[in-house]
């Protein structure tokens, strides 16, 4: 009885403590909010004289402290936050090129080309020292003379031991120890680098991975003998710093297990098979492993950078009438105007007048007075052979044929030259070329074609980013249909909308 007293009680003063009867649920949720309300007041004024401390200290130290005192309780682990790295720049890169005291002083001029003292890095690699009653040229790349490579097996009976020095190159260019380097390229005395665009491909991937990017030859040949899944070494190949870690421990005796191949690019690439690293291939690299006039090639360039050219002394000048390094040098004046956009093609039609335009920027460009279908555009006219056999194939890619009727082919026009208007804007200028081992056509409809002297092309600057996004061919459109002078074509290369697509009638 006494206990049911207490217990009533006691509930009746607990009820007239914590909950008064008088006390609406409104007021109670007014209260909540305004308790809340002084809480973060509270906590947002601590926090602004905290940061008011802590403003002079340095961002990582900053960082560091408040992720530690905000997250000590849940995360006893120390946050490790490492700065954002520079873009790859040329900087980054350091060239090993494979040389020889007695080509040297004909090839050097193909190298001296692209080679930029105090900018590029790298060396020229001798078999030995030359002469001492010679000047090395301060235009050249600094020269360094490779080890001793006697003690290596060479059985390659159609070969030369050269390809196990040059092979080591990459070794040799590793163990200087030199700072900073991402990248290794390997490269032949007589090879073009075009380093703006080479920087730019490089850049998409990460150097702190393990990659080996480059090309294969152009004649299908070629490839069988010496492998589809090897970068060319004279068209130029790229190995990553980690990558050249792990190969320089295993590369004199993997060399010795690959004595009987051919080539240094051959025993690279073996060796790195071992490793497990795969080809990335980038079709900016070209070996030209072909024969003749390179002209279908460079016409019909892929949807990628230029990179690299090779074997420039084997194949005619890449523009008629001038000598084979005169004719590079011309094409160099096109790439510092535009790196990014250089050889590369773009094609259009005037449908009033049923005549196609086909441009390779900074290179040639092509009026047919029919409408040829796109495949038939971006493919490389065949006016060269295989390397190995001056066959007409085959190819890694594909090609027309040069016909025999004339009026069946396209004029040609060369680049004559590249002006900068400012703005992000260039104007290019094409003329004709008048081969006089090539006849005419003679119809009628094909005099207003004939007539033409000059293609005029204006075109944005293609800015390196572009090459991060899917490749895709950029637009043309031919300004002037059949109206003003017609002795010249006005063309304008932009980049395509959304659904635009490239379809004759």
């Amino acid at each position: 009885m006494s206990s049911s007293v207490e217990s009533d009680l006691l509930n009746k003063q607990w009820k007239t403590f914590l909950f008064p009867t008088m006390i609406k649920s409104s007021d109670l949720l007014t209260l909540f909010l305004k308790v809340g309300l002084a809480i973060s007041t509270i906590f947002l004024i601590t926090h602004f004289f905290y940061l008011s401390l802590t403003y002079n200290q340095p961002q990582q130290n900053y960082d560091q402290i408040a992720f530690k005192q905000m997250f000590q309780l849940r995360s006893p682990k120390t946050l490790n936050i490492e700065s954002v790295e520079e873009p790859t720049n040329i900087s980054h890169i350091l060239f090993g090129i494979g040389g020889s005291t007695s080509t040297w002083h004909t090839r050097r001029y193909y190298s001296e080309l692209w080679w930029q003292p105090n900018t590029t890095r790298g060396f020229v690699w001798l078999d030995k020292e030359p002469p001492k009653n010679e000047t090395w040229p301060e235009t050249s790349p600094s020269f360094k003379v490779s080890g001793d490579t006697s003690s290596f097996k060479y059985t390659c009976w159609y070969g030369s031991r050269s390809a196990i020095r040059i092979a080591r190159i990459i070794k040799e260019s590793f163990e200087l120890g030199l700072d900073n380097v991402r990248w290794f390229v390997m490269g032949d005395d007589d090879t073009v680098f075009f380093t703006h665009n080479l920087v730019t491909v490089l850049s998409k991937y990460d150097h702190n991975q393990m990659y080996y990017i480059g090309g294969n030859s152009e004649s299908v040949e070629q490839d069988v003998i010496h492998f589809y899944t090897m970068a060319y070494g004279g068209g130029g190949f790229a190995i990553s710093y980690p990558l050249a870690a792990e190969l320089v421990k295993i590369l004199d005796g993997c060399i010795d297990r690959y004595s009987d191949f051919y080539g240094s690019d051959q025993k690279i690439q073996s060796c790195i098979s071992e490793i497990g690293v795969q080809i990335t291939k980038e079709p900016g690299f070209h070996q030209v492993d072909i024969r003749g006039n390179p002209y279908g090639l460079l016409a019909a360039h892929p949807v990628a950078p230029l990179v690299s050219l090779h074997h420039l002394d084997y194949v005619d000048p890449i523009f008629p009438n001038m000598t084979r390094v005169d004719s590079v040098k011309k094409l160099i004046t096109a790439y510092e105007s535009d790196p990014g956009r250089t050889v590369q093609q773009s094609f259009c039609y005037d449908h009033t007048r049923n005549w196609s335009v086909s441009v390779s920027w900074g290179y040639s460009a092509e009026l047919f007075p029919f409408l040829p279908t796109a495949k038939d555009l971006e493919m490389a006219s065949k006016t060269f052979k295989t390397w190995r056999t001056w066959s007409d194939g085959p190819f890694t890619f594909n090609t027309r044929a040069v016909k025999n009727d004339p009026c069946e082919n396209s004029l040609t026009y060369f680049m004559d030259r590249v002006d900068d208007l400012g703005r992000g804007l260039t104007r290019s200028s094409y003329k004709r070329y008048n081969d006089v081992t090539w006849k005419d056509c003679e119809r009628s409809d094909f005099a207003p074609a004939l007539a033409v002297q000059y293609i005029n092309v204006s075109a944005p600057l293609l800015m390196p980013h572009t090459w991060k996004e899917a490749p895709r061919r950029q637009c043309c459109e031919i300004i002037n249909h059949g109206d003003g002078d017609n002795k010249v074509i006005e063309v304008h290369i932009r980049g395509c909308h959304r659904f635009e697509s490239v379809s004759p009638r």
